[in-house]
């Protein structure tokens, strides 16, 4: 076992920061199985300089920051700066929530939500694969069965290791998943077309036609018609990994129903928003659009 010292991870905007409203979040699932939450600590497996390395995160409100220890890194040499930059997306260290609350105090849908989940980050996918994946896992069916059917993924084609007697799991590579057959995802009750989706995207990312260097070049528009253009990928994905993978502050999955439950909860109507009406109620959202549907989603979890 080869561990590296303690790796700093800034906080921007720390006065804004609730590393407990973010261990919520991410205690969302009991179906969660790529981190593992622990009392005041995040343990989760990632991939560094090539090789699989497991890290615990914790809270040094002291210094402002996050503090990563490496718990097992085999022989691998530990790139300290690439962890530093996997945590701080991962869980967005680096953003200013200064404007958006300032922005949530003249709504009053907003306003207490800000209030009461406030230093929430917008808790992302710190994988392109991984989000792609996930939206199209994710559509027509219940979170609840969503997530029965990542854990299945993961378990079956994610790198897998055993340390100190707990599992622990690296999301599946493209080049993994390219290699199959739509029946190996229709045995864990992914849907034929769902199964195509996946393992042509695979393809696609294997094959260099969509990649996370290409996304970065793009401005918010440009993005979301490139991913339109794979099969699988609508408006509601498209916004979705823009939103939490590539941070677009303006991306608006308008057609979630999650969003439309919790305007529903939130602003106490007898039914639930039509499309209309919800793009009606977020139209003035703007670049504050990805950080005000997180927080509403936030405030499903009761």
């Amino acid at each position: 076992m080869k561990k590296s010292r303690l790796t700093d991870i800034p906080v921007t905007d720390h006065d804004n920061f609730s590393f407990a409203e973010c261990l919520v979040f991410l205690s969302r699932s009991e179906k969660e199985c790529l981190h593992y939450v622990q009392g005041n600590v995040v343990h989760k497996m990632m991939v560094s300089n090539g090789h699989p390395v497991l890290l615990e995160i914790s809270d040094d409100p002291a210094a402002k920051a996050l503090k990563a220890r490496v718990l097992d890194g085999g022989d691998a040499e530990i790139d300290e700066a690439h962890i530093r930059r996997y945590i701080s997306h991962w869980l967005h260290l680096e953003t200013d929530l200064r404007p958006f609350y300032k922005f949530a105090k003249k709504d009053v849908v907003l306003k207490p939500l800000a209030d009461r989940y406030k230093g929430l980050r917008l808790i992302g996918i710190p994988d392109l694969f991984e989000a792609l994946t996930w939206s199209i896992t994710g559509q027509q069916i219940n979170l609840g069965f969503a997530y029965t059917l990542r854990q299945r993924f993961i378990h079956a084609f994610g790198h897998h290791a055993v340390i100190a007697g707990k599992d622990y799991y690296v999301y599946p590579h493209p080049a993994v998943v390219a290699s199959l057959e739509p029946a190996s995802l229709m045995a864990m009750q992914f849907s034929r077309s769902k199964a195509d989706y996946i393992i042509g995207l695979a393809k696609a990312m294997t094959d260099g036609l969509l990649t996370d260097k290409q996304l970065w070049e793009m401005d918010y528009q440009q993005a979301r018609t490139h991913l339109i253009s794979f099969r699988g990928i609508g408006n509601w994905s498209a916004n979705y990994v823009l939103m939490k993978y590539h941070r677009h502050h303006q991306a608006l999955p308008l057609e979630d129903a999650g969003l439309h439950n919790a305007l529903k909860q939130q602003m106490q109507l007898t039914t639930k928003p039509s499309l209309t009406d919800v793009k009606e109620y977020t139209q003035h959202w703007g670049e504050y659009a990805a950080y005000a549907t997180f927080y509403l989603w936030r405030s499903l979890m009761q």
